[in-house]
């Protein structure tokens, strides 16, 4: 296989020789060898990468044929179509949005990949989209919202750092669109809203910084000022978090405002007694403390003790 560093220069520096070496590369997409699909496909999504497909007039072709590699039988294969497809973001953004819906339904395919036991394919889809949504139309994305939402939430808590940090800052993304749908979204935020808040306290860095990105991007769609403050205040990337003092103020935000949602807390909470992160079991039961710390004796009545006191 030719290293990436040597697709890139050619995909930079071939110029006018390139029509034709995009021209007799593309029956090689097609070979019956892993490795020659693997090299060429490599060379396409990097040729994205620049803008010189504009300027020759390449981009439908290439984006047609990465589209057509979406079903190929070698995981990498497909995995660097959905690279390719997501450099055109960086390679020709004006082009996303003629070509958003077909861009889109690429990437939402990519996460539904049923054939990828190591979740490469959706791993480039979420990071890929991430880049693409900035160009994309919001009615276009809007209309695959839900499902999207869905689909990433249960890489929040993946044994593999780089899906829960590309989840959650696709997830965060997300959020810009979620106006339309207000309500259907905000039922996505509270879904995810304890794990993102115990990842606070994720052994991964990036994975933090992720965490703190989604909750201040989620701030606005929570209809509490006070909330939405205290992500923006104190979840800046440059600032340190004082975690327990954070969490003691969460909760009694989250119980001034959604007093009734206090069983679902404590109940997505107790899920995280068992979670294989240390920090993240011990944040949790500091979580409920607070929450019960902070509702009024009312709701406090609705909780179910029995899972509570039992731990499970």
């Amino acid at each position: 296989r030719v290293p990436f560093s040597v697709l890139s220069a050619m995909a930079r520096h071939a110029g006018p020789r390139l029509p034709l070496i995009v021209k007799n590369l593309i029956p090689t997409l097609s070979s019956v060898f892993d490795s020659q699909r693997i090299t060429a496909t490599a060379f396409f999504a990097e040729l994205l990468n620049s803008n010189v497909v504009n300027d020759l007039i390449l981009l439908e072709t290439m984006m047609d044929n990465m589209t057509g590699r979406q079903k190929d039988a070698c995981t990498l294969v497909r995995m660097l179509a959905l690279r390719g497809l997501g450099n055109i973001a960086s390679g020709s953004p004006d082009k996303v949005r003629k070509h958003g819906a077909k861009l889109l339904a690429s990437m939402v395919n990519g996460m539904d990949d049923k054939d990828d036991p190591h979740n490469l394919v959706a791993l480039e889809a979420m990071s890929s989209l991430s880049k693409l949504l900035d160009h994309l139309e919001e009615r276009d994305i809007q209309s695959m919202l839900l499902h999207i939402a869905i689909r990433i939430r249960p890489f929040f808590d993946s044994e593999q750092p780089d899906l829960r940090q590309s989840s959650i800052v696709l997830f965060g993304n997300l959020t810009k669109f979620s106006e339309g749908n207000c309500e259907v979204f905000f039922e996505q935020i509270l879904n995810g809203l304890v794990t993102l808040l115990l990842h606070l306290q994720d052994p991964k860095p990036e994975v933090v910084k992720a965490c703190k990105f989604a909750l201040r991007m989620c701030g606005p769609s929570m209809g509490c000022e006070g909330l939405c403050d205290m992500f923006l205040n104190h979840l800046r990337e440059d600032r340190s978090l004082h975690y327990g003092e954070f969490m003691n103020n969460v909760c009694k935000h989250l119980m001034q405002s959604y007093p009734e949602m206090l069983n679902r807390l404590i109940l997505t909470n107790l899920f995280y007694f068992k979670s294989n992160w240390a920090d993240i079991r011990a944040a949790a039961p500091m979580f409920i403390g607070f929450l019960v710390l902070h509702v009024d004796e009312d709701s406090c009545q609705q909780v179910d003790l029995d899972p509570l006191i039992s731990g499970e």
